[in-house]
């Protein structure tokens, strides 16, 4: 059984490691975005020519950065909790629920994912992109996919956590120190 909890842990610690970096990076689009911005707003301001299709940069790009930011959310336990109604409950009652919260979580990823694949599928097979840049679609799509594989990964994680009686957050302060 050691052996089987050994790789269970492995299993964890490497999927929440993942979902850091890949949050990291989606910090890192999302900081590419605002300095699109905010380039567009001076060259507005200066000759009166901003960047053209910025929206549609940021458009895709917040959503690509949102979407890598949702695995680590997960396994960090950084999702929003109404943590009001559990403050005096046990805590095998605590961690029960939020194996319950991460059940949850796994169901949406894999809905989440068998929809986004399926829009995937369309915008790639009829060629979609963006009116200025013609970016094609289905570029926002494969880090957004890889998003929520992650995302499954990291409920999955989770569901192992509560099986060992853990919380995530317990899991990530202990990482941290």
């Amino acid at each position: 059984m050691a052996a089987a909890t050994s790789r269970q842990d492995i299993f964890v610690s490497l999927t929440r490691n993942i979902c850091k970096w890949w949050a990291l990076g989606g910090g890192v689009v999302l900081f590419a975005l605002v300095a699109v911005n905010v380039v567009s707003v001076v060259m507005a301001a200066l000759i009166n020519k901003p960047v053209p299709g910025v929206y549609e940069l940021v458009q895709m790009g917040a959503a690509v950065s949102m979407f890598m930011a949702v695995p680590y959310c997960q396994i960090s336990g950084s999702n929003v909790t109404a943590d009001i109604f559990t403050a005096g409950l046990e805590r095998r009652v605590i961690v029960f629920l939020g194996g319950v919260g991460a059940l949850f979580g796994l169901a949406w990823a894999l809905f989440l994912l068998w929809r986004m694949s399926a829009g995937f599928e369309d915008v790639y097979e009829y060629r979609e992109t963006t009116a200025i840049y013609q970016i094609p679609i289905w570029y926002a799509y494969v880090p957004t996919l890889v998003s929520l594989l992650l995302f499954a990964l990291a409920a999955i994680a989770n569901l192992i956590q509560a099986k060992q009686g853990k919380l995530p957050e317990e899991v990530e302060a202990g990482m941290s120190s």
